[in-house]
């Protein structure tokens, strides 16, 4: 098939009645032109079907208009959507991204740096499986933490407000009428267990309520959940279904660091006689929705809005590529997705 004569520039610059220079400044988004200038060859460019050459640009303007992502999971539940988030921002600020994955080795992850800057990309982004301050990189070229923070408070670092997200969860629950709560969590020594229990202590508080027994952890299982509910209650596992003496009786909400803890929390408390919510109201977080959906009944929990982190790294990025470096730990806000397991059918 035979191809159409080739646009240049200066077609486009007759178009637009404007000098080559002005269409390469529109085009790149440099210059001091009027936004009237720009939309101008912009739409010269694509009435012409004017198809910018890339190696051009990245001379004329010094930059690769690529972003490195990388993450130390291997693109997990939690990193996934940070970098389909970023990409959508990068793909919208005209930038390629290019994913490395560490695997939680850190001789990989160097190989990866040093690859990503004799690639010469105009910046990283870095997240991980877990919310666990991190080491930074050290590169020269702007890079924006996601999700795992850096631990120099000179860096940019974009994570999940657990805080609020607890305080989501507490005036939901109260406002229910629930007034005797319980605590399960992952990982003792891991800041997502720690501040989100911390955080149910200080809100309880701040409305005249204590924590039912004292908080529980172990990992982020499943199984650990059903027997966190045995423990809950006070009760060995095989005490027969409806026993509801001894312990901690009259628990009427268990409040879960996570949807997979509150998932098998909810089947153990259903093989132990007790309906979720009308007996107790149970609560997760994240929302993977392979859990919080797939639970009987469907769990109520906190979504951290893991794109729209990404998307928010990939903003900082693009503004510290541009000379506008941010620095500091920025939280994003989470949202309450209210389901069964404290409303009920209702």
């Amino acid at each position: 098939m035979e191809r159409g004569p080739v646009v240049r520039i200066t077609d486009v610059a007759a178009l637009a009645g404007v000098a080559p220079s002005t269409v390469s400044k529109a085009l790149n988004g440099t210059g001091s032109l009027r936004e009237s200038t720009r939309v101008k060859v912009r739409e010269a460019a694509e009435r012409l079907g004017f198809v910018p050459d890339a190696s051009a640009r990245s001379l004329s303007a010094r930059r690769s208009f690529t972003v490195g992502l990388l993450s130390t999971d291997s693109a997990g539940r939690f990193s996934l959507p940070v970098v389909l988030g970023a990409e959508n921002a990068l793909v919208g600020g005209e930038l390629s991204a290019l994913l490395a994955t560490a695997r939680h080795d850190p001789v990989r992850e160097q190989h990866h740096v040093r690859t990503l800057v004799a690639r010469r990309v105009d910046g990283i982004i870095v997240t991980g499986r877990t919310t666990e301050p991190r080491e930074p990189i050290r590169v020269p070229m702007p890079v924006v933490y996601a999700f795992a923070p850096s631990v120099d408070p000179d860096d940019a670092s974009v994570v999940p407000d657990d805080a609020d997200g607890m305080r989501l969860l507490v005036e939901h629950l109260v406002g229910l009428g629930r007034r005797r709560i319980a605590y399960v969590g992952g990982r003792a020594e891991q800041a997502a267990s720690v501040v989100r229990h911390d955080t149910l202590v200080a809100e309880l508080a701040a409305r005249g309520l204590e924590l039912v027994g004292p908080p529980l952890y172990g990992d982020w299982s499943e199984q650990w959940g059903r027997r966190a509910v045995d423990a809950v209650l006070g009760r060995d596992a095989g005490a027969g279904p409806g026993e509801r003496v001894g312990g901690a009786a009259g628990v009427d909400a268990i409040v879960f660091a996570s949807d997979q803890l509150a998932r098998g929390g909810c089947d153990r408390l259903r093989e132990r006689g007790l309906r979720v919510p009308d007996d107790v109201a149970v609560t997760g977080y994240d929302d993977w929705q392979v859990m919080s959906l797939a639970s009987r009944p469907p769990l109520t929990t906190v979504d951290m809005r893991l794109e729209r982190l990404g998307q928010r790294a990939a903003e900082l990025l693009i503004a510290a590529i541009e000379g506008e470096p941010a620095h500091g730990v920025e939280r994003l806000a989470p949202r309450l997705v209210v389901r069964a397991s404290t409303l009920g059918d209702g």
